[in-house]
C-alpha cells in the first residue's frame, strides 16, 4: 500500500510575456497581479494538495497465470487567487450597483477514484492478457469572492458552484502468439465507454452536457525477430473524448470525439556494441481538435474539430558503446504534420464579428518538423558519471495557418548532469546528484500563444512567448534504506 502527499504554493506566471517584452531583452517580466494599482498583487498565486492512496494485490496461482488488482483514490483540493480591477458587481452575482477591484479564488475540489485489474496467462509459444479500468471523476468547480475594494454584503461571496462528473470504464483483451519460431503476431481490442455529466461551466452555468460514447479501440500487427535484427508493421485505431473545457462551445458547436488511425512500420538491430532503429509511421486524423480563433457563446476560444489532418515521419535511435566506461544515445524524428481545409476565424473590431480566412493546407500548430537529442555518458571512476544531454527542437507555429509572423523560433539546450552512488552498512544506498540546466545560457522559447484581431483596417497580431531560464542548476540526494 502506498500513500503519497504533497502540497504547492507558486506564483502564477501564466500569461507569457509580449513580443515587444522578448524583443527588449524583458525576458523575467510577469504581468499576473499587475491589474492592481501601484505595486502588483503579491499573492497572485496558485494553492493546491492532493493525497494519493494506492492498493496493490498480485496473485500467481501457477506457473502460467498472474493476476493483478490496483485499488486508487486521488483526492485534491485547491485554488489559484487573483486580483481583478474594475469589474461590474453583477458579473459576480452581487446585488449591488457599480463596479469594483476584487480578489477572487476560482477552487478545484476533486476525486478520483476506481479499480485497473488484469490476468495473464502465459503459454509455450503464446501469452493471453485480459483486464481494464473503472474509474470516476468527481470535480467540484466553485468560485469565491474573498475582497472588494468598494464593500461587499459577505465575507466571502460563492458567485458560482458547479460539479463535473466522469465515469470512465475500459476492457481489453490481448493475444500474442509466436509461429515459426521468428514470428511474433500480437492483436488487441479495448472497449472504452465514457460518460460526462457537467453541470454548467462558470462563464455559462446554464450549459449542462450530458454525453456518453462506447469507443472501440483495435491494434495489431505482425514482428519479425532473427540474428538480432526484428521488423515489425501494425495498425492501430484510437478515439478520445472530448476534454471538459472543449464542451463550453454553445449548445450548437459540441464537439465531437477524435478518431486516430495509425501504422508504423519498425526495423531494430542490436549489436554487442550499438543499437539502431528506424521507425516509419502516418497518422491521419479524423476531426481532430483544434484551436482555430473562433469563439464561443460566451465570447471563449475553444477547440473545434477540423475533418482531416495528418502527421507523418520517421524516428532514428541509436546506441554506441565502444567501452564499458563510455556510450552515446541519440535520436531524431523528421516529420511532416498537415491540416487540410483549415478554417480561421479573426475578430473584426471594425465592423464587429470575425472574419474568416481559409487554407487548402497548412502545419499543425505547436509541430516541429525536426526533434533531436543526444546524450553522452562517462564513467570515469566507479559509482561516478558524468552525462552530456542535448535537445535541438525546430521551428514550430503558434496556429494553424503556417504563418511566418507567429512562429517559435528554432533552440538548441545542452545540459549536464553528475551522479555518484555508494553504499553503507547502516545507512543504505545513497546517490548524489548535480544537474546544471541550459549550460551555455542560451535564450530560448519552447512555448507561447498568439491572438489577432483587425482593428484600424490593418491586423493586429499579439505574439506571447514563455521564456526559459538561463544557466540553472539543481542537486539532490536519493537515499534507499
Amino acid at each position: 500500500m502506498n500513500i503519497l502527499s504533497g502540497k504547492e504554493k507558486t506564483y502564477q506566471a501564466w500569461y507569457g510575456i509580449t513580443e515587444e517584452d522578448l524583443k527588449a531583452g524583458n525576458r523575467r517580466i510577469n504581468y499576473a497581479g499587475t491589474e492592481k494599482p501601484g505595486d502588483p498583487y503579491d499573492n497572485e498565486t496558485d494553492n493546491y494538495k492532493q493525497d494519493h492512496y494506492q492498493f496493490f494485490w498480485n496473485y500467481r496461482p501457477g506457473n502460467a497465470w498472474n493476476i493483478n488488482t490496483a485499488l486508487f483514490w486521488t483526492r485534491g483540493k485547491g485554488y489559484y487567487e487573483q486580483y481583478k480591477a474594475e469589474e461590474d458587481y453583477a458579473k459576480y452575482n452581487i446585488n449591488r450597483p457599480g463596479s469594483s477591484d476584487f480578489i477572487r479564488r476560482l477552487w478545484l475540489d476533486n476525486d478520483y477514484y476506481g479499480s485497473t485489474f488484469s490476468v495473464q496467462r502465459q503459454g509455450n509459444n503464446a501469452r493471453f492478457t485480459a483486464g481494464g479500468l473503472v474509474a470516476r471523476y468527481k470535480g467540484r468547480h466553485f468560485g469565491e469572492i474573498t475582497w472588494a475594494s468598494n464593500g461587499m454584503p459577505d465575507p466571502v461571496h460563492r458567485w458560482y458552484d458547479l460539479d463535473a462528473n466522469k465515469t470512465d470504464i475500459s476492457f481489453y483483451i490481448k493475444e500474442e502468439k509466436t509461429f515459426r519460431q521468428w514470428f511474433n503476431l500480437f492483436a488487441d481490442i479495448q472497449f472504452r465507454p465514457v460518460k460526462y455529466q457537467i453541470n454548467g461551466f462558470r462563464d455559462n452555468p446554464a450549459l449542462e452536457v450530458k454525453n456518453n460514447w462506447n469507443f472501440i479501440n483495435p491494434k495489431a500487427g505482425i514482428s519479425y525477430i532473427r540474428n538480432n535484427w526484428k521488423t515489425y508493421v501494425s495498425f492501430a485505431v484510437a478515439n478520445k473524448e472530448p476534454n471538459r473545457d472543449d464542451f463550453e462551445a454553445g449548445k450548437n458547436q459540441q464537439p465531437k470525439p477524435e478518431r486516430l488511425f495509425d501504422t508504423e512500420l519498425g526495423i531494430e538491430k542490436n549489436g554487442k556494441k550499438y543499437s539502431w532503429s528506424v521507425v516509419f509511421y502516418n497518422m491521419r486524423y479524423k476531426d481532430q481538435l483544434v484551436l482555430n480563433g473562433q469563439i464561443n457563446d460566451v465570447g471563449a476560444y475553444t477547440r473545434i474539430n477540423i475533418p482531416n489532418s495528418q502527421r507523418t515521419g520517421v524516428e532514428l535511435s541509436g546506441q554506441w558503446k565502444p567501452v564499458s566506461e563510455f556510450r552515446i544515445n541519440a535520436t531524431l524524428a523528421l516529420s511532416k504534420n498537415k491540416v487540410k481545409n483549415f478554417t480561421e476565424y479573426i475578430d473584426d473590431y471594425d465592423n464587429g464579428g470575425q472574419k474568416l480566412n481559409q487554407y487548402k493546407s497548412t502545419d499543425i500548430a505547436y509541430s516541429p518538423s525536426v526533434v533531436a537529442s543526444a546524450e553522452a555518458t562517462w564513467v570515469p571512476v566507479k559509482n561516478f558519471s558524468i552525462a552530456f544531454p542535448a535537445k535541438y527542437v525546430s521551428k514550430q507555429h503558434l496556429d494553424n495557418t503556417g504563418n511566418e509572423a507567429r512562429v517559435l523560433s528554432a533552440f538548441y539546450v545542452q545540459d549536464c548532469r553528475l551522479n555518484y552512488s555508494f553504499k553503507t552498512a547502516k545507512a543504505g544506498e545513497w546517490k548524489l546528484i548535480v544537474a546544471v540546466n541550459n549550460l551555455f545560457g542560451r535564450k530560448y522559447e519552447p512555448n507561447g500563444y498568439t491572438y489577432n484581431y483587425i482593428y484600424g483596417g490593418e491586423l493586429v497580431v499579439n505574439n506571447y512567448y514563455f521564456p526559459m531560464a538561463g544557466t540553472n542548476w539543481m542537486a539532490g540526494v536519493n537515499i534507499k534504506l
